[in-house]
C-alpha cells in the first residue's frame, strides 16, 4: 500500500532525535524505523499524492508556538481547496474563523508545520511536513471564494504511513459553511451568542 502512494524523491537521512531513538531501542524498532526512512519518506509529492490532496475536503494542521506549546486544528473546504502548486509546494485559503488565529499566528512565529490528510474511504493517511508562510496579498487569494489570506507550504518531508487503526467512514454531507462560487455560507450561530457578539470584528457586527 505504501509503495502506491510514494513521492518521487526519496531520502535516506534519518531525522530521529534522542527521545525517538531511546524508544526505538527499547522496543527493538530502530532497524525498521531506519528502513521506513529510507524507503517510504520522500522530499516531494508524487502524482498520486497530488490527486489525493486536491480531492480532499479536510486535513489536520499541527503547529507550534514560540513557547513550544503545540496546537492542532481541523481545516476544511470544498474538494480542491488545497492546491498542489508543484511537487514541493502546496497552498490553501484561510477562511473566516473565530478570530483567534491559533494556527496561523503560530506559523508567523514558527513556520514549521505538519499536515495530516486522511482518506476515510480506503482508508489511507498521508503526512506532509514543511515550512509555511501566510500572506494576505498573495496573488492566489482572489482565486478562492471566501479567502482572507493564503497559506503556502514548502514541502520538506512526505510520509504515507500505515492506516491500520483508521475506521472506514463515509461522507454524509458537505459542510454548508465551506465557501464556493455562487454559494453564500450561512452565518454561524455563535456569532449571535450574547457572550460574543459585541466583541466581533466590525464586518460581523449586527445592530
Amino acid at each position: 500500500m505504501l509503495g502506491a502512494t510514494l513521492g518521487e524523491a526519496h531520502v535516506t537521512i534519518a531525522r530521529y532525535h534522542d527521545g525517538q531513538r531511546r524508544l526505538q531501542d527499547k522496543f527493538d524498532s530502530r532497524r525498521i524505523a531506519d528502513r521506513l526512512d529510507q524507503v517510504t519518506y520522500s522530499t516531494q509529492l508524487g502524482e498520486a499524492q497530488r490527486a489525493w490532496i486536491e480531492a480532499s475536503e479536510m486535513f489536520f494542521l499541527a503547529t507550534v508556538g514560540p513557547d513550544g506549546h503545540p496546537d492542532c486544528s481541523f481545516k476544511g473546504g470544498r474538494p480542491g481547496f488545497v492546491r498542489v502548486l508543484s511537487p514541493v509546494e502546496l497552498a490553501w485559503p484561510d477562511y473566516d474563523g473565530n478570530g483567534q488565529f491559533r494556527s496561523l499566528g503560530n506559523l508567523l512565529a514558527n513556520p514549521n508545520a505538519g499536515l495530516l490528510f486522511i482518506d476515510w474511504t480506503r482508508p489511507s493517511r498521508l503526512r506532509v511536513n514543511g515550512r509555511a508562510s501566510v500572506a494576505q496579498d498573495d496573488p492566489l487569494r482572489a482565486s478562492w471564494d471566501g479567502a482572507q489570506q493564503v497559506v503556502r507550504l514548502q514541502v520538506s518531508q512526505v510520509f504515507p504511513n500505515c492506516p491500520r487503526y483508521l475506521p472506514r467512514l463515509a461522507l454524509v454531507e458537505a459542510s454548508p459553511y465551506a465557501p464556493a462560487a455562487g454559494h453564500e455560507p450561512p452565518r454561524p450561530g455563535w456569532k449571535d451568542d450574547p457572550r460574543f457578539k459585541d466583541a466581533l470584528p466590525g464586518k460581523d457586527q449586527r445592530p
